[in-house]
């Protein structure tokens, strides 16, 4: 499993209603994409869930690299970069992945919380407990998935989860969830990734 994100950060006063519209048209396009398991369809906006911005920042989970690069390399993504200014996409490697006891519903919000891996710790204790709390978040009422992968480039673990309500049981970034595509959920694995 590999995860990735972008982030697009609008002005204060931009119209959100753009980034709804455009995700309700082009947002089933993945719907079937190849080597995709999830792809979160995610935005964050000005004074609602504590954002301090207007963003718009789709979180993917993938099975396959070869799914990653085909999104990125062969125009799917250009159209973003056409439309917005091409941004940054952050990578982590999966670590671990669990289904939630609210699962088959959809999700209302996303939450996301990056942490640093401190220097001079065990980092075989860090993974383990990384994938123990991956466990404990997908357990609370609520959580329709969990997941945890870390950036070795940043040593820095990236914690999401997608949640059935507006109330979700995680500290974190809020982000609302504007659609969803799940070509490979059923194929992500579950626990831990190595």
């Amino acid at each position: 499993m590999h995860a990735m994100q972008y982030e697009l950060t609008l002005p204060a006063d931009y119209d959100m209603g753009v980034i709804r519209d455009r995700v309700a048209r082009i947002g089933h396009l993945l719907d079937d994409w190849d080597g995709l398991g999830i792809k979160a369809y995610l935005m964050r906006e000005r004074g609602t869930h504590g954002s301090p911005v207007n963003q718009y920042a789709p979180f993917y989970l993938w099975n396959t690299v070869e799914g990653m690069n085909s999104f990125l390399w062969t125009g799917a993504f250009q159209g973003l970069a056409d439309g917005f200014g091409r941004p940054v996409a952050r990578q982590w490697t999966g670590l671990s992945y669990e289904e939630g006891p609210a699962a088959d519903s959809v999700p209302a919000v996303a939450v996301r919380h990056r942490l640093p891996v401190p220097e001079g710790v065990v980092l075989s204790e860090v993974a383990d407990e990384a994938v123990r709390e991956t466990g404990r978040l997908a357990e609370r009422d609520g959580a329709v998935l969990a997941a945890t992968a870390v950036d070795t480039s940043r040593w820095e673990l990236v914690r999401f989860s997608l949640w059935a309500h507006d109330a979700p049981q995680a500290d974190g970034e809020v982000f609302q969830v504007l659609h969803v595509s799940v070509p490979g959920r059923e194929t992500l694995p579950a626990g831990r990734q190595w």
